[in-house]
């Protein structure tokens, strides 16, 4: 029995006495106790996949900030790897994959992962379930197939990922096949942390915003919905960073919650999207690093423009690593005491 269950009444459209809120990549990055957890491990990748440890950085935020939900620390590169390609998370690079998918003999090699694939994630979901008892509830997550497939033709992040669009254009039958292995990889992957106790799940399309909507309509879109299709079992959140253009197809997936990137308008994300779904967001990460005047003032400008119904705040996308954790902690208070 959940002691604050505002998030999950707040995505399912029920009452609440206040607005909920939690940060994306809450878990770690900005605090001190995280970065100490990792110096132990060796790095980020060990830490993800040692469950022990992985659930003690997940439950520091709670602890620290007071946030209304706890996200559970992983990475969305889990998947590739588990399908057969591995990665590496190289340090003030990003993620590293030393093979890519070229063509159709890549792709046959790569097999439908299961849950137990990703077995620390699942093991680290159950742990923090149990840690936490109750507090609050535990945000599972995957990264959509489009931002999983474009790492895996890519290779590493990218400005463009130009590789992994002109693949798009150039082998679109394949890139279907292996869209459709990731999809249902993800599917057996979010299955197994629901399996673990996850309250809530969400999507992360962090590369939407590089295609084209007629791209998007195809390549990404799609697979969300059998995503969201799959999944009955508890509330989702689909944030498709920098996919305004789909904005009011995004509204019609059998999901309970969207995110919003802050470059997208409120009244008219809710225009475009409909009252039937919560919203989630959007405050820009960049504002935290303000004064404390500022901070709260365009906090309550973002909580006023949402209103008191179907909404969670967040950012507009994770919060950045060199953000202050006292200021942080300024903007869940705020939201925290904000009343309409």
């Amino acid at each position: 029995m959940l002691k604050n269950d505002l998030l999950l009444r707040a995505a399912r459209g029920e009452k609440v006495e206040r607005t909920p809120v939690w940060l994306m990549r809450q878990a770690g990055r900005i605090l001190p106790e995280y970065r100490e957890v990792r110096a132990k491990m060796g790095g980020f990748k060990e830490l993800v996949e040692n469950p022990e440890f992985a659930c003690e950085v997940t439950i520091q935020p709670v602890d620290h900030l007071g946030v209304d939900a706890a996200i559970i620390f992983s990475d969305i590169l889990v998947i590739p790897e588990a399908m057969g390609l591995p990665y590496q998370m190289v340090e003030k690079r990003g993620p590293w994959f030393e093979k890519t998918i070229k063509c159709a003999a890549d792709i046959d090699r790569m097999v439908v992962a299961e849950a137990d694939g990703v077995r620390y994630t699942i093991d680290a979901i159950a742990m923090t379930k149990k840690e936490l008892d109750g507090r609050v509830p535990l945000i599972g997550f995957a990264g959509a197939p489009w931002t999983i497939f474009s790492y895996m033709i890519e290779g590493s992040g990218s400005k463009t990922f130009s590789n992994a669009k002109k693949f798009l254009y150039t082998e679109p039958v394949l890139a279907h096949k292996l869209l459709e292995k990731i999809t249902l990889s993800t599917i057996n992957y979010l299955k197994g942390q629901i399996e673990a106790g996850a309250d809530i799940i969400q999507i992360f399309d962090s590369w939407a915003g590089i295609l084209s909507p007629e791209q998007y309509k195809e390549f990404a879109l799609p697979y969300i919905a059998r995503i969201c299709d799959a999944i009955d079992e508890v509330p989702i959140t689909v944030f498709a960073k920098g996919a305004y253009f789909v904005r009011k197809e995004l509204g019609e997936l059998n999901c309970q919650t969207i995110g919003l990137d802050w470059n997208m308008d409120v009244a008219e994300s809710r225009a475009m999207i409909g009252n039937s779904k919560t919203l989630q967001g959007n405050i820009d990460p960049c504002v935290l690093y303000s004064d404390d005047e500022t901070i709260v003032t365009k906090t309550k400008e973002m909580l006023t423009a949402f209103g008191p119904n179907r909404h969670i705040a967040n950012l507009g996308h994770g919060v950045y690593p060199d953000i202050d954790p006292r200021k942080v902690k300024l903007f869940v208070d705020t939201v925290k005491e904000f009343r309409f």
